[in-house]
């Protein structure tokens, strides 16, 4: 029997779910193999308002839903109240997107005479793979677990889902599941358009199952890497979208910090700190120049992180890991512990109800000259901790990005009188990145029509994002008929419609 554990006391609990055995995995994965070849008979206006009617069940259970997340995860009602919209919300925009169907990207060029001779007919769209596998993240819950983008973006390309249960929340797993598949059959959705496994093991045995089509992942650069082993092993290897690591570099140049330097430590502290630091687009590492304007800056966020409390961690292994970078950067030399969570900590996690046998973290700041930065001070700590880099010159920016990894995203704070470096910035972090920021912080992802959440390597393996609605691309592959008759095309390709976009002999026809 598998075990709950709550993050705020270390209290473990046994739940009523076992671990998924082999033979239980390969029922599930034949099962959305099934419902596959049902789903394909089904149009996409029955697709959108299966969408349509996910997102009505989990805004009709959002009060369970967020009771036991807290218990599991230790985020707090409001955050996780919240993210149960978004999950709402995904589900509808993606319900959206699958009506205007421009994510077919459907074109037409009809055959005759080229620049190059006769040519044949060519119609073309984006279809469904087939069942994907998508693991559960620890750090949401909702909109990135069984309920999140993956699941949404996966089902509206008109995909079977089999989810991973994540081990740090197996009972919201289990209530998001049964929520969602009950919707699921009363809409009339076929069996085995959504299932879920639980275990370690079956997560292994998920994505080498051969009727598996593509796998969605969030999570740590470690566990991403060995599902990737599992997947090259296959007899037929198939497209793994991962979210791995994420420092995400944030720059203040010397005239934002002269004129704004409070505010902008205000605003990078709740950054570093919201969640309790465990977003993927966390600012990882702050460039504040050297002199006065950054002295006071520094100060200032040093002082609202002294007085912070000490906040929930989701798990042991991340408090474990956050523990272990923390203490070993600040071991290293060229690093100094600039500011912990104050003597406030204790008396503020006692009143939040958690105790020392919970997983905590004190927000936290280290310093570091921009020079001195390595590989090793640029890892991501999984937790409330950002490491302040001091620098002369852009110049040193310029070196020290070239120890940090690639990254979700790069800020920049600066004055408009600053334009010639800020473009000498973004031309040195645009190729490192997939989303610049400016004057904000790159902590909440807006789910909209033009967000690309996703980055070179190591922060992601592929060009997709994992949030908006392009997302859906990535469980699409491309089919081109060629001279076909009429009766075998998709309703989108044939002459008559005009019910979605189209590019039309190279010229683009909207509905």
């Amino acid at each position: 029997m598998l075990t709950t554990t709550d993050p705020r006391t270390g209290t473990v609990t046994d739940t009523v779910l076992d671990a998924t055995a082999p033979e239980q995995t390969d029922a599930v994965v034949r099962a959305a193999q099934a419902a596959f070849d049902e789903l394909a008979t089904r149009d996409r206006g029955w697709r959108a308002g299966l969408l349509d009617a996910l997102a009505d069940a989990l805004d009709a259970d959002r009060a369970a839903l967020v009771e036991v997340a807290d218990r599991e995860t230790g985020l707090g009602p409001a955050r996780l109240d919240g993210e149960v919209s978004r999950a709402a919300f995904q589900f509808r925009l993606f319900a959206e997107a699958v009506r205007e169907g421009g994510y077919l990207e459907a074109a037409i060029d009809h055959g005759g005479q080229t620049a190059l001779g006769p040519a044949p007919e060519i119609r073309r769209l984006l279809v469904p793979i087939g069942p994907v596998a998508v693991f559960g993240s620890s750090n949401f819950p909702f909109a990135f677990s069984v309920a999140g983008g993956d699941t949404a973006s996966a089902l509206a390309g008109g995909n079977p889902v089999v989810l991973k249960a994540h081990s740090s929340h197996l009972e919201t797993s289990a209530r998001s599941f049964a929520v969602l598949s009950a919707a699921a059959s009363a809409y009339g959705a076929p069996d085995g358009v959504l299932g879920i496994v639980y275990g370690t093991g079956a997560g292994g045995a998920l994505v080498s199952h051969p009727l598996v089509r593509a796998v969605g992942f969030t999570g740590s650069l470690g566990g991403g890497q060995a599902l990737m082993d599992l997947i090259a092993r296959r007899d037929e290897p198939i497209p793994f979208y991962g979210e791995l690591s994420s420092l995400n570099p944030l720059v203040i140049t010397p005239g934002a910090a002269a004129a704004r330097g409070g505010e902008i430590a205000d605003g990078l502290f709740g950054s570093f700190t919201l969640g309790s630091g465990q977003f993927c687009t966390k600012p990882g590492i702050a460039f504040v120049p050297n002199g006065a304007d950054g002295d006071a800056l520094v100060a200032h966020l040093v002082e609202r992180t002294t007085d912070a409390a000490a906040s929930v961690l989701l798990n042991a292994r991340i408090a474990t890991s956050f523990d272990e970078i923390r203490d070993r950067l600040v071991a290293d030399g060229a690093v100094e512990l600039l500011a912990r969570g104050g003597s406030g900590a204790d008396a503020a996690g006692a009143a939040a109800g958690f105790t020392a046998a919970g997983f905590t973290a004190a927000p936290t700041v280290l310093g570091v000259a921009a020079r001195d930065i390595t590989a090793e001070v640029a890892e991501e700590a999984f937790g409330p901790l950002v490491v302040v880099a001091r620098y002369d010159t852009d110049a040193d920016i310029f070196v020290a990005l070239d120890a940090v990894p690639d990254s979700l995203t790069a800020t920049v704070h600066s004055e408009p009188a600053e334009a010639d470096a800020v473009n000498a910035l973004v031309a040195r972090l645009a190729p490192r990145v997939g989303r610049l920021v400016f004057d904000g912080y790159p902590t909440g992802v807006r789910v909209s029509w033009a967000q690309h959440h996703g980055g070179p390597w190591p922060a992601t393996n592929s060009q997709h994002t994992s949030v908006g609605v392009s997302a859906i691309r990535r469980f699409l592959r491309p089919l081109a008929y060629q001279d076909a008759p009429e009766s075998v095309l998709p309703a989108e390709l044939r002459d008559d419609f005009r019910g979605i976009p189209r590019r039309v002999d190279g010229v683009l026809q909207l509905a």
